[in-house]
């Protein structure tokens, strides 16, 4: 294992907030866009393109949680052999994760999205095609919510369900929604929560 300076997460823990927030939006702005120009030379269907896109973000923050608990099980396993202190072993975890997540295996993750996406009822695709198209849009996101995992506290998506009652405090309604619809006919991008209060509104179509 290469060496680690106790402490760096805790010391640079609001900086990376800060950074991977603005990163969240970064990806909600530009690259669920060009997914979206992309998805459209295949699928006409607006509100198709739109539940597959949010399926991806969905999908990319549970693979990527998965991962990061493998991976901390096993960066704790290696270093409880050899742990003296001062910092406690959950805090030397902590601080050699966030010096080397480029040991994070984000194409692993890629490919289960693309597998959970490709047995998803919800969406489907051309059989000529496969959701591989927009790996690069899922492989930024997997990157992102790997990192948000290493927050103290961490950062994670709102749950949303199809039909639910329209939150203001979590969404957004898209400019082609009914805007006196209670209800959430799909969403388009997942908020993101801390401690579960949301800190960035996500987007979703309201229609009756």
């Amino acid at each position: 294992l290469r060496s680690c300076s106790p402490g760096r997460a805790r010391l640079t823990n609001a900086s990376r907030h800060a950074y991977l927030v603005a990163r969240f939006g970064d990806i909600y702005a530009q690259e669920r866009l060009d997914a979206e120009t992309l998805l459209r030379t295949y699928v006409s269907d607006m509100e198709m393109v739109q539940r597959i896109i949010y399926i991806a973000a969905v999908e990319s923050f549970h693979a990527a949680k998965m991962a990061y608990r493998h991976f901390k099980m096993r960066v704790r396993k290696t270093l409880s052999l050899g742990h003296s202190g001062p910092e406690s072993l959950e805090d030397t975890v902590l601080d050699y994760i966030v010096r080397h997540e480029d040991l994070y295996d984000v194409q692993a993750s890629v490919n289960e999205v693309i597998h959970s996406m490709n047995t998803n009822p919800k969406i489907s695709f051309p059989p000529e095609t496969d959701f591989i198209v927009i790996s690069s849009l899922i492989r930024e996101l997997c990157r992102v919510a790997f990192s948000m995992q290493t927050l103290i506290p961490p950062l994670d998506i709102a749950f949303g369900t199809d039909g639910e009652i329209f939150n203001e405090t979590k969404y957004r309604r898209s400019f082609d929604s009914d805007f006196t619809a209670p209800l959430v006919a799909y969403h388009v991008w997942p908020a993101l929560i801390e401690n579960d209060v949301v800190i960035v509104k996500g987007e979703a179509v309201t229609k009756r």
